[in-house]
């Protein structure tokens, strides 16, 4: 069978590439073998990535055992931790399309004939897999495990609990010397965060939907076990080249069914439905809101991990893991378990022999903690596109609640006004002109949602936008609203003192204010001038979709 890289190899009319390959210090016997591309997002910047070299080495290990050539490639990544709360957030959900663009670049101009992908955090994830979709050459996913959680005093903690520590300063909850002590433990080491925060939902979510090998959410980046699943991925990777699997082969609409069922036992991120629907979009597969709307309203959640509760990835995994919940699922045939995998096994022979050592972290499916999933999409005249809510972190009191508008066009101004103590109880914060246009790049907003919490108000205040919130947020935070307000969706009409009424329950949304008055806001509405005018990020303002289509380029 002929290989990819039989373009840059073979033949006389290949002798200048062959030479380069020469200069790279490969041999003769090297370029007789399959190259393998080893996609890596190692930096010195990003805590999930700083260990990612010695998983790409472990990765080399396995391909040359199984007779391949591997070759490491290098992907950019923005940690979203550091980038929080300031405009270098506005280029994380955006850079998850130069990740895509980088792996289809890197992988087509060197011929390489099979992948595998070695990212960690939030945007590389989905972004690597969406190159790899693109081009559709036999591909693998290998993440670098989660973080462990740090310790408070015997009591677990992760990067939400520094973000919300920060509130409870502002609030005089905790002095200086607590606040300290938990930016000094919240994150002891390498990995993604610990919690079921977007790094670690779309590390399981890629488990669950067939192109990583079992093990890949839940291992912490720090056990023997991640080397050994790395250099179980670089053998894997040479059996799909050879017979040929590639990722549309296993990315299906029914292993994408998969992922969102998944998704709402797991209680992941919200950005996962954003992640999901641009993977789907590159896997040719038709995915929308009402589809993932009616796979949550079926399945239930059995999972409350942080921030939802106190639990973390490295409790997961000793639970049983992604193979566990997955086993759960199919008991009442919530899965597709005849869907092909990187395994070269189905579903079902994946988590034949998983079991769920604990009930408590892994509820069964017969009594779990909530009859539907935990992300819901609400529909209204606020969002007549759809938004999203993890609903499984939103508290029982929270999930109808009606509330005057608090209205603010960036998040700094509703940081402010947090801090300052102007926002109330019952009160529904509002902040627009975050979209994937009018941001640019839907922000995500961790830290007004944590100022909240670490004030204790996550229980009475709800907070909506038209940008994101971060996997590690808690309470009633709805984002994504759709259409967004840069492109005059009617959150851009809605006015200080406006009452809003939020039924998680129902999945509705709606702004109460008449149609004579919101006609008169409309006529009267002008469309604000870009926040950026300058860089690639006014070139991705000009291209993104909406939120509801997954923030995908035209």
């Amino acid at each position: 069978m002929a290989r990819a890289s039989d373009k840059v190899l073979k033949g006389d009319a290949c002798a200048p590439q062959r030479s380069l390959f020469y200069a790279l210090g490969l041999t003769k016997e090297e370029m007789e073998r399959p190259l393998i591309a080893v996609v890596s997002a190692y930096s010195e910047i990003v805590p999930g990535h700083a260990h990612l070299d010695k998983i790409c080495e472990a990765v080399k290990a396995g391909i040359r055992m199984a007779g391949g050539t591997p070759i490491m490639v290098p992907a950019i990544g923005v940690c979203d931790g550091i980038a929080m709360g300031h405009i270098g957030m506005k280029y994380s959900l955006a850079s998850r399309e130069l990740i895509a663009d980088s792996v289809e670049t890197m992988v087509m101009a060197h011929a390489f004939d099979g992948v595998v992908l070695v990212p960690n955090c939030d945007k590389i994830v989905p972004g690597m897999l969406m190159g790899a979709l693109r081009i559709n050459l036999p591909a693998i996913v290998m993440s670098g495990g989660a973080m462990l959680p740090g310790d408070r005093h015997g009591k677990a903690m992760s990067l939400s609990t520094m973000f919300e520590a920060v509130g409870a300063k502002k609030a005089g909850l905790i002095d200086e010397a607590e606040l300290t002590y938990v930016e000094q433990n919240a994150c002891p080491g390498c990995g993604s965060c610990s919690g079921m925060f977007t790094a670690n939902s779309m590390n399981c979510l890629c488990e669950a939907i067939g192109m990583a090998l079992p093990g890949n959410g839940t291992i912490p980046a720090v056990y023997n076990e991640r080397i050994l699943l790395a250099k179980h991925s670089g053998m894997k990777i040479m059996e799909l080249v050879e017979h040929n699997v590639r990722p549309r082969d296993i990315v299906t609409a029914q292993a994408i069914e998969n992922a969102l069922a998944c998704d709402m036992a797991l209680g992941c991120s919200s950005n996962s439905v954003l992640h999901l629907l641009a993977i789907a979009h590159e896997a040719k597969v038709e995915l929308d809101l009402h589809k993932i709307n009616e796979i949550s309203a079926r399945t239930p959640n059995l999972c409350r991990l942080a921030p939802a509760g106190p639990d973390h990835i490295i409790d997961l995994h000793r639970a049983g893991g992604v193979g566990a919940v997955m086993k759960e699922l199919a008991k009442k045939s919530l899965l597709d378990t005849t869907c092909q995998t990187v395994t070269m096994h189905s579903v079902a022979e994946n988590i034949a022999q998983a079991q769920n050592r604990n009930h408590e972290i892994i509820k069964d499916i017969e009594h779990p903690n909530s009859s539907t999933g935990g992300i819901a999409i609400l529909f209204g005249n606020l969002a007549s596109e759809g938004c999203v809510v993890k609903r499984s972190a939103v508290a029982e009191k929270m999930l109808k609640h009606q509330g005057r508008a608090r209205v603010f066009d960036c998040e700094e101004d509703a940081i402010a006004a947090i801090y300052a103590g102007d926002i109330r109880k019952g009160d529904v914060v509002v902040i627009r002109y975050e979209g994937p246009k009018g941001g640019p790049g839907m922000r995500e907003m961790l830290n007004p949602t944590s100022a909240l919490a670490g004030m204790k108000l996550d229980q009475d205040v709800a907070l909506i936008t038209d940008g994101r919130f971060s996997g590690a947020t808690r309470g009633a935070a709805i984002g994504h609203v759709s259409p967004e307000a840069a492109a005059g969706g009617l959150i851009s009409l809605v006015a200080e003192g406006d009452l809003i009424d939020i039924n998680i329950p129902e999945g509705t949304i709606t702004l109460l204010v008449d149609e004579d008055t919101l006609a008169q806001r409309k006529a009267n509405w002008q469309k604000p001038e870009p926040k950026v005018n300058e860089g690639w990020l006014a070139r991705y303002a000009r291209l993104v979709t909406s939120g509801s289509q997954g923030a995908v380029l035209k």
